[in-house]
């Protein structure tokens, strides 16, 4: 729903005669136009009330609202003289829910006296805050909209207004191009007006310059919502996909993907995509991919941490899992990473002895999220044991993939030792690759890293630069771990075939490798 479908909208509630009605919005500057310019076209009054001014002209300044009775910044004065006005009008009372709170019975009261008043006049009550406060008294009362946050549309409206009023700055460089500007009005998506504002306006303080290279200052502005909500950690992270080894299928997937954010790929008809599920052995590189798409696709990342949403009262688990959602879907387009979800709901299913079903209630509100989720919010989900995971979360609808990740083949190591020789400034073709990964058979990338890390020890100690000789010796003294759980890994490929899709090409045997011979009984 754009900010117009949501003043239709809001005109038929009010043509109707719905008494009162809920906006759940941080943006009151935005809804005061569309207030006035219905009562101007109904022929109304506008009036807007707030604990500091109490009842004033809707759209008067502060300078002319001195010297006014403050009699009606009582929220029960105030109801007294919407009952008091004959002549048609809206009202527009701004956070007002700290009186819906159960100890304010008298206003309460007063409020549905006021809703069954209402409906045989033409004056209605428009309730604006940032949170959700309602009474049981006005369940049936009261009508809930939630006001949308700006499109890019509105946000490229916000930002030719402000290059228009800097233009004349001669020190300022303007360089946006069409597909500069996408960029930063897309990063922007998910900022109220207001924040948008704001971080353009610091961006050219800041540079003396305005870029669609600026995304992430955006980002920066974005992690400020998400640290605000103490719910989602926020990942600044440089990783990228060159320095993944291996994986080439599931890059590949990711990269056709990576336009699919667009107003180009709503028009062609492509839906968002929704997630996916990266199921694997330990160490090889799910979460570093995680933190890759995030830079591929040039959007926040966000870490669900499951830890954090439990909570000691009855039903605050659920709804800390509500808000961090809520939050996600503030600041997308973005990438939300749930970290070993195997984890976090591997007691789900046996919920109800263990912790009076509180599992198996936030379990429940997450997949029904990832079910229905309109918001452009990719989930990333990684696990390493597919016995601790509700058959629910594999259902196609609710992930777009799943992709098995397994031990790196012999190329694909080549491609390890490459990255990470490369990333501790040095050059990888001074170094026998292929003989490396030769000798590393059933290593995964975290083995690989480390066994460079042990080498590079070792050469500082000897006084030597690290050469191909310390990385063997390091891996001829390393056991890796998919020979210590022969059996669990083995159990795994066993499942993910046929039901996963490999996240790189399939492995073939290698020396050193133990293969199950399968026998039927």
């Amino acid at each position: 729903m754009n900010a117009q479908s949501f003043a239709t909208e809001l005109e038929i509630l009010i043509r109707a005669r719905y008494p009162l009605i809920y906006i759940q919005t941080t943006e009151e500057l935005r809804i005061l136009p569309l207030i006035l310019e219905i009562a101007s076209r109904r022929g109304k009054k506008a009036f807007e009330w707030s604990y500091s001014t109490g009842i004033v002209p809707a759209g008067s300044n502060l300078q002319s609202q001195k010297g006014r009775s403050v009699a009606t910044k009582d929220p029960l004065a105030a109801l007294d003289q919407v009952m008091d006005q004959v002549e048609p009008a809206l009202f527009l009372f701004k956070d007002f829910h700290p009186f819906l709170a159960r100890s304010n019975f008298a206003v309460i009261r007063k409020l549905k006296d006021i809703a069954l008043h209402l409906k045989n006049s033409f004056k209605t009550v428009i309730l604006v805050s940032p949170m959700l406060e309602i009474p049981v008294e006005l369940d049936k009362e009261i009508t809930v909209l939630n006001f949308p946050l700006p499109t890019k549309q509105d946000l490229g409206l916000l930002l030719d207004r402000i290059l228009e009023d800097v233009r004349l700055v001669k020190e300022l460089q303007i360089d946006l191009d069409p597909a500069g500007r996408d960029r930063l009005l897309q990063a922007a998506l998910g900022l109220t007006l207001g924040e948008a504002e704001n971080v353009f306006a610091k961006i050219i303080v800041k540079d003396a310059c305005l870029s669609g290279h600026d995304v992430n200052q955006v980002f920066a502005e974005k992690q400020q919502i998400i640290r605000k909500s103490g719910l989602l950690e926020y990942y600044a992270t440089n990783d990228n996909f060159e320095n993944v080894g291996g994986l080439t299928i599931l890059k590949d997937w990711l990269v056709k993907r990576s336009c699919a954010f667009s107003e180009e790929a709503r028009l062609f008809g492509l839906p968002f995509p929704k997630g996916v599920l990266l199921l694997g052995v330990q160490g090889c590189g799910k979460s570093l991919c995680a933190k890759a798409i995030s830079s591929l696709w040039q959007l926040p990342l966000l870490r669900f941490d499951m830890g954090r949403m439990f909570g000691s009262l009855v039903g605050s688990s659920e709804e800390n899992v509500r808000r961090a959602i809520a939050v996600a879907e503030s600041v997308a387009p973005a990438v939300l990473w749930v970290d070993e979800i195997d984890k976090a709901f591997s007691g789900s299913q046996g919920s109800g002895s263990s912790d009076g079903g509180t599992a198996a209630r936030v379990f429940g509100t997450f997949l029904t999220w990832l079910s229905e989720k309109t918001a452009p919010v990719f989930v990333i989900a990684t696990a390493n044991d597919i016995s601790h995971l509700p058959p629910e979360l594999l259902r196609k609808g609710r992930l777009d993939e799943i992709f098995f990740v397994d031990l790196p083949g012999e190329p694909e190591r080549a491609d390890i030792f490459k990255v990470h020789i490369g990333r501790r400034g040095r050059f990888p073709e001074n170094f026998d690759l292929l003989r490396l990964a030769a000798a590393s058979a059933d290593f995964s990338g975290a083995e690989i890293e480390e066994s460079i890390n042990s080498a590079l020890y070792e050469a500082f100690y000897s006084g030597s630069d690290l050469a191909t000789d310390h990385i063997l010796t390091s891996i001829q003294q390393t056991v890796p771990l998919a020979r210590t759980m022969d059996e669990q890994i083995n159990r795994l490929r066993s499942w993910a075939e046929g039901r996963a899709r490999n996240a790189s090409t399939p492995r073939s045997p290698e020396f050193g490798t133990h293969l199950v011979r399968k026998v039927e009984f």
